[in-house]
């Protein structure tokens, strides 16, 4: 029996368990990526281990989310940032040199390789055929430590394309249509890999615009193949040696294909507030727009902006429209800057911002009240645009280029004669802003710099032998990361603070929510379907922790989330029956009464609804070792006892 890409790079790095769909592996990581959004804590937990030196092959930290100078916070974590890695053998990207998964891709990038990082669209990487997967900033910490990285054994799913994109069609196009047949949960548990003829059609920048998409679809990873396409793109880069061939085995066997053919495709747009809620731009018909983003880790890229650019030249932005533009990476704007193509952007009317995820996270650049705001990202959460009322859909390139123009919902089909942009031999090369680690002989000569706004991380206590709380939030189906902890411009700053991120958690849901914790003494949050998709902010984890929340318990998680709770000493528990959801109201008196022994015997748990009389069976979501480390309060703890 033959062996996809995915299980091939598994089997290769697999240390500890076996490749059975669901069971508890662990993994050996090349490569760890870090931006500074995340990176704080994460470095923080990697120096809390005592781990002097990184044990990877490579790892790298990015300044590309908190890059607006607002006041001090900001500027002294990325100091903290750059002090720590240049002590500890990482390598460091400064602000404006661009966004990780961009700059990832095309300056450290190597197929066959395992990368994890402490951002959800790491997954980026599989545009060239790297096994990457977003993380919390613990588990990140411990693979730089040499440690493993655990996941449970993905399903196998295919996406067989055929045919070719057509005209003013393109990559962002392709995964909208994917996640308009799967949904936003239909990728859990699943690795998502790509092949078929269709494949020899797409060049690196659009694979990675689909994988990174990947994330929206809850896969674990998504996938290409490395092949003559992805040699010229590394050997445009300057990288040709690290290239190595990868394709799965003619009789490898996926437990799930899905055919697509590219050429039926249409211009598409996920609608407000789901990446999933899909429809052609025809059907959402000619709507006003008020602004137009293009850019963010998904849609950055040189093909990307020279695209945007042919579109725009001889053009100007309708009056009414607001057009922000910001390239992912600084070798993407030297090369449209000597090109000219930046100077057709400009005259048109279109603001450029610097090298940044930006208005992605919602750091700038929030639309009207209202306002309808048609993004290339790859998020359209409510409210993660710093807008709460604001309109987001998700949109190519394409059209969000010719939408601006227009100042309504516009399909580029009818722009005419489509643009033909080629990849360059050579991309213009200048890692002048990738500063290297101090070498191992002189990192005790370095000094870690430390401003006000660092605080240490909470640590969470042992697991008692019971827990009593009231269930002080009870919330809905896929509640987002960005609802237990939102990003934006006025609370990113505060990364490396937990005790004032505490004051906005839960704020999109239910702004009383900090201070009932407070009151309360913390307690036991209710969740339904998907609880925690989105990014990978370990922060949604450890505020709620540090708010005393004890456990979750939902009828389903998000991966990346499942995890950080474990890591975090938090027990994210399962209804066994999903209607049990309906018997717990927010601040009934909740029991565990026997979580400790539970969770030792690996039996099902009781929950007892003191306030209503009853008693529901519940399910910890938590393989055997992630068990042992909820017993020990976390993943820190348990990774010191162990050493020990």
């Amino acid at each position: 029996m033959g062996s996809t890409i995915a299980q091939k790079i598994i089997r290769q790095h697999l240390v500890s368990g076996e490749m059975i769909p669901g069971s508890d592996i662990g993994l050996r990581i090349d490569q760890t990526l870090t931006q500074d959004a995340t990176g704080t804590m994460a470095y923080l937990e990697f120096e809390a281990m005592g781990v002097p030196r990184v044990k990877t092959e490579c790892s790298v930290a990015y300044i590309d989310h908190n890059t607006l100078q607002s006041g001090f916070e900001n500027a002294d974590d990325h100091q903290f940032i750059q002090s720590i890695a240049k002590k500890h053998g990482i390598y460091f990207s400064r602000p404006g040199n661009g966004i990780c998964h961009q700059l990832h891709l095309e300056r450290f990038g190597v197929p066959g390789k395992t990368l994890i990082g402490s951002d959800s669209h790491t997954p980026t990487g599989g545009g060239i055929g790297m096994l990457a997967f977003g993380a919390g900033g613990l588990d990140v910490a411990v693979a730089m430590g040499g440690g493993e990285y655990h996941i449970n054994m993905p399903k196998m799913t295919k996406i067989n394309l055929t045919g070719k994109l057509s005209a003013w069609v393109s990559a962002k196009d392709v995964i909208l249509a994917v996640l308009q047949k799967m949904s936003v949960k239909g990728g859990v548990g699943k690795i998502i890999e790509y092949g078929g003829e269709g494949i020899k059609t797409l060049s690196v920048p659009e694979r990675a615009t689909i994988t990174n998409m990947g994330t929206e679809l809850g896969a674990t990873t998504s996938i290409f193949p490395s092949d003559e396409i992805t040699k010229a793109f590394l050997g445009a880069q300057g990288r040709g040696d690290c290239w190595m061939e990868l394709s799965s085995d003619e009789d490898a066997i996926y437990d799930e294909i899905i055919d697509l053919d590219l050429s039926s495709l249409v211009p598409m747009a996920a609608c407000p507030h789901s990446p999933d809620a899909v429809k052609t731009v025809d059907e959402i018909g000619p709507i006003k727009i008020d602004q137009c983003c293009i850019g963010s880790c998904t849609n950055s890229s040189y093909l990307d902006m020279m695209r945007v650019a042919a579109v725009l030249k001889g053009k100007t932005v309708h009056p009414e429209v607001s057009l922000t533009i910001g390239c992912g990476s600084k070798q993407v704007y030297n090369m449209l800057a000597l090109n000219g193509a930046l100077a057709d952007i400009i005259a048109a009317g279109a603001r450029v911002l610097e090298c940044a995820c930006g208005p992605c996270i919602g750091m700038g650049q929030s639309p009207n009240s209202g306002g309808v705001s048609l993004r290339t990202f790859n998020r359209n959460f409510e409210g993660r645009s710093g807008t709460a009322d604001g309109q987001v859909y998700l949109v190519s390139p394409e059209t969000a280029a010719a939408s601006a123009i227009n100042g309504y919902f516009t399909n580029p089909q009818s722009l005419g004669e489509p643009v033909s942009i080629e990849l360059p031999e050579k991309f213009l090369i200048n890692d002048n802003m990738i500063v290297p680690p101090a070498p191992e002989a002189l990192m005790e000569t370095v000094e870690i710099k430390r401003g006000p706004n660092i605080k240490p991380f909470p640590v969470s206590e042992a697991l008692p032998d019971s827990i009593e709380k009231k269930a002080v939030l009870k919330v809905g189906d896929n509640i987002t990361t960005d609802h237990i902890m939102p990003a934006g411009a006025k609370i990113l700053p505060y990364r490396s603070n937990i005790p004032y991120l505490s004051n906005f958690c839960f704020g999109v849901c239910d702004k009383e929510f900090p201070e009932r914790c407070k009151r309360e003494g913390g307690g036991i949050v209710i969740g339904g379907q998907n609880y925690g998709q989105g990014s990978s902010r370990e922060h949604a984890a450890l505020v709620p922790l540090y708010l005393g929340i004890k456990a979750v318990i939902a009828k389903s998680y998000a991966r990346i989330h499942c995890a950080n709770l474990a890591n975090a000493g938090l027990i994210p528990l399962e209804f066994k029956v999903e209607d049990d959801y309906d018997r717990i109201d927010q601040m009934d008196e909740l029991s565990l009464p026997h979580i400790r022994e539970e969770l030792q015997a690996g039996t099902d748990v009781t929950l007892c609804n003191l306030t209503k009389g009853t008693e529901i069976s519940l399910t910890a979501v938590l393989t055997d070792r992630q068990r042992k480390m909820v017993l020990a309060g976390g993943l820190l703890n348990y990774t010191k006892d162990t050493a020990e």
